[in-house]
């Protein structure tokens, strides 16, 4: 607190850039007491990414733990604040403060790397954050959870909403150590049996963990791991999860729920608990949000005043997300897929790619799938082996599998074996796993062309 307000302009904004630590959480909160803004800036950002986001919002000061990343960055000044983490200002001062008059309501702007290359930036209300943090505590209450392990980077609102706030409210203990102590390296190596391990170790009792973690963890324990026997909970969000892969995560004892969020919303919406769920659901919205479904299927959510970085709150408040799906008549949200991501086949028929993905991935055989063929008669997947040893007549097993529980018009007539994974590092995935659907096809357009002509 006494390092923020010694700063030269102790009310401008201050970022972030480190790896998870107990201070990080410290710092967090002590801007939410003094109404400063906190920008976290994720790991996983190029340096042209991280230097929009200082740009864009005006950013005076930085947390870092090496100074070289400080001054690389335009942070010269050094404070001499004395923390395992070290606070570096700008001599200059940058424009763009002035042009954001609402900063002062904002306690954080979350930047989502989303599917272009400059992240766009949501301002948080600290009120929007606890509030859906205390939605999460009255919806788990009754599993009594005493010890949260901290598992995906503290730069991701999830984790830092749905893990620390949450945590925080229910009296339960944030077990917050480096990312590589949990498995996390660099933004898209993920090591399940080192994760495995600190459960293990800390005797947690729940984690925040995207579909692909959840795979390998899948992969790596055996069916009632006593290694897991502490765990109450785990929520798995980011993007779509097949509903195989949590029924197998279930029956090994590993008590893993779908849930939905957006960055717009200030995180978490639905979720599944073991309280209710419902598989092939992202779970019932939590009590304070209303949903409602336009006429297109897209599903749209109430948010009081979100709005990006440099731009006007939404004058309804009537947040679209671009992701299409229904509320059954239990008041279950499903999802079908996203909006642009829609295929319109030669035949005229729609289909959301996610659906046949989702099935191929919950198969043991396939670690990742894209399914592309916009315009075309027939659809053809991007397959990444779960192994180096998986085999061809294997791969064309699984497709036949998925086609079976498909309508003709959506099932696969090809695939092509991808060249290398799909991930954040090579530009082909998002930071939590989406696929970046218009680069991949581009970078395997030969492969597509000589597919189709052959058909045709």
């Amino acid at each position: 607190t006494e390092a923020l307000l010694a700063r030269k302009n102790p009310s401008a904004p201050v970022g972030i850039l480190a790896d998870n630590s107990l201070e990080w959480i410290a710092l967090d909160l002590a801007t939410h007491q003094l109404g400063i803004t906190l920008i976290p800036l994720p790991g996983f950002f190029t340096p042209t990414q991280w230097m929009h986001t200082i740009q864009s919002s005006g950013m005076q000061a930085i947390f870092v733990r090496h100074e070289d990343h400080a001054r690389n960055l335009g942070f010269v000044f050094k404070h001499d604040y004395s923390g395992s983490l070290q606070l570096f200002e700008r001599i200059s001062i940058l424009s763009s403060m002035s042009a954001e008059p609402n900063l002062n309501h904002v306690q954080k702007v979350t930047f989502t790397s989303g599917t272009t290359s400059e992240p766009k930036g949501v301002c948080l209300s600290s009120q929007q954050q606890w509030d859906v943090a205390q939605s999460l505590k009255d919806s788990l209450q009754a599993l009594n959870i005493r010890k949260h392990l901290n598992v995906l980077p503290l730069s991701v609102l999830l984790e830092n909403v749905a893990g620390v706030y949450t945590a925080l409210l229910m009296g339960a203990e944030n077990i917050c150590v480096p990312l590589n102590q949990v498995g996390l390296h660099g933004s898209s190596q993920f090591d399940a049996v080192q994760c495995i391990k600190a459960i293990e170790q800390h005797q947690a009792q729940s984690i925040i963990v995207l579909p692909q973690m959840l795979q390998a963890m899948v992969a790596n324990c055996l069916p009632h791991d006593e290694r897991l026997k502490s765990v109450k909970f785990v929520a798995v969000g980011g993007s779509k999860t097949s509903p195989e892969l949590i029924q197998k995560a279930q029956e090994l004892g590993i008590p893993a729920y779908e849930g939905y969020g957006l960055s717009e919303c200030s995180s978490v919406v639905s979720l599944n608990t073991p309280m209710t769920q419902k598989l092939g659901s992202v779970g019932k919205p939590l009590p304070n949000r209303h949903i409602q479904i336009a006429s297109d299927g897209e599903i749209q959510i109430k948010s009081q005043s979100t709005h990006y970085l440099n731009q006007a709150p939404s004058k309804d408040g009537w947040i679209e997300t671009g992701d299409l799906g229904y509320l059954d008549e239990e008041g279950f949200l499903f999802i079908n897929g996203r909006k642009k991501n829609v295929l319109i086949t030669s035949y005229g028929r729609n289909v959301s790619p996610e659906w046949p993905e989702a099935l191929l991935m919950g198969l043991p055989t396939i670690a990742q799938a894209v399914v592309m063929g916009d315009c075309q008669s027939e659809l053809c997947a991007l397959i990444v082996p779960s192994k180096a040893s998986v085999s061809t007549e294997e791969l064309d097993a699984a497709i036949a599998q998925v086609n079976q529980s498909l309508p003709d018009y959506a099932r696969i007539g090809h695939y092509i074996l991808a060249k290398e994974p799909l991930t954040h590092s090579n530009g082909l995935a998002t930071a939590n796993g989406r696929p970046k659907r218009d680069l991949i096809v581009k970078q395997y357009q030969a492969e597509l062309d000589a597919i189709y002509s052959i058909h045709h």
